[in-house]
């Protein structure tokens, strides 16, 4: 199992991809595994720098998020309710618990050793790693959609477009609890690389920028687009399904239903790069820990009846400085 090659500009495609959309992408912190969940009902561990397949499992449901613990394990969940982990060395597979209707998104705590969960049945919930029990359920206002997790902050998304803001070390209650000013949907959230503040992408191609601090946000805050729609043709919103900040330069990529992806300077509100158009859709989108890869996935997101035969493509890019390093400007 190896590579495509690497003639696409969009960079080497992995091979073989899933055999149904991609609902999440996620590097390791430790090297360049790429854990990648999908709706086929499998979780696959690839090895990037070999482009190999070095592990895969499969669950009884469309897998909808994964996570690493470490680089030889880590987590997946979906619309079975079932939270699992994965030893990928042994292929040994342990049930940590599970949720009353599908669960969304999950991640793992580097800084409280816990897996926290969101599903559609309105809640968060937080298992210790080591013992594998449930040790905090925390009722949302609505279907829980995505989260993003960095250090002690967690971004929680709901249908209705609320965000809530938790600090994990307290989870009794969120810090701030709000409803977006974006007039729909949410559809990603992403806490950026120095954990001052996070993202917030919406499905008719605008994304927010917001920051933890209250007097931050209130100064700070805005909101741009960046997939707008033709200015000609049919009126069609095209959803900001996927964002990745950098981690060293903090610049943002975007991913969207245009089937593009774009990097901004959130600073200056500027676009830095935009990659060469995807065959279909972006779903998902992660940098590895030193920012110089970065792995696309492109595949039916079920929002148009044609996409339903769409390609399925991972491609992974060495990026250049160019690409994503933000313009420094000099004060006059």
């Amino acid at each position: 199992m190896g590579s495509r090659g690497d003639g696409s500009l969009l960079g080497r495609e992995l091979w073989p991809p899933p055999s149904d959309a991609i609902t999440k992408l996620r590097f390791s912190s430790f090297s360049d595994r790429l854990l990648v969940s999908s709706w086929d009902s499998k979780l696959r561990l690839y090895d990037v720098s070999a482009c190999v397949v070095r592990a895969e499992f499969s669950s009884k449901g469309p897998v909808l998020d994964c996570c690493f613990h470490n680089d030889s394990s880590g987590y997946s969940a979906g619309a079975d309710h079932i939270l699992c982990r994965y030893d990928f060395n042994t292929g040994a597979e342990t049930s940590l618990g599970s949720h009353d209707s599908a669960i969304t998104c999950l991640d793992y705590s580097n800084v409280s050793g816990q897996v926290i969960s969101g599903s559609w049945d309105k809640t968060l919930r937080c298992w210790d790693a080591r013992s594998r029990t449930l040790v905090g359920t925390h009722v949302q206002p609505a279907r829980v959609t995505s989260m993003s997790l960095l250090g002690n902050n967690l971004v929680v998304s709901t249908i209705g477009r609320h965000i809530l803001v938790y600090d994990i070390r307290k989870m009794s209650e969120a810090e701030q609890s709000s409803e977006t000013p974006l007039r729909f949907q949410a559809r990603s959230v992403c806490c950026n690389s120095d954990g001052t503040g996070f993202a917030i992408g919406s499905i008719d191609g605008r994304v927010i920028i917001d920051w933890f601090d209250p007097s931050h946000a209130q100064a700070k805050k805005y909101l741009f687009k960046c997939h707008p729609k033709p200015a000609a043709g049919p009126k069609i919103f095209h959803p900001v399904n996927a964002l990745a900040f950098h981690p060293l330069y903090g610049s943002l990529a975007t991913g969207s239903g245009d089937r593009h992806v774009n990097v901004w300077d959130v600073h200056i509100r500027k676009r830095l790069f935009q990659y060469s158009k995807c065959p279909s859709s972006i779903t998902s989108l992660a940098f590895n820990s030193d920012g110089h890869l970065l792995a696309v996935a492109s595949s039916c997101t079920f929002e148009e009846g044609e996409e339903s035969n769409s390609p399925i493509k991972i491609y992974v890019r060495s990026v250049n400085d160019a690409e994503v390093k933000p313009i420094r400007r000099t004060k006059q």
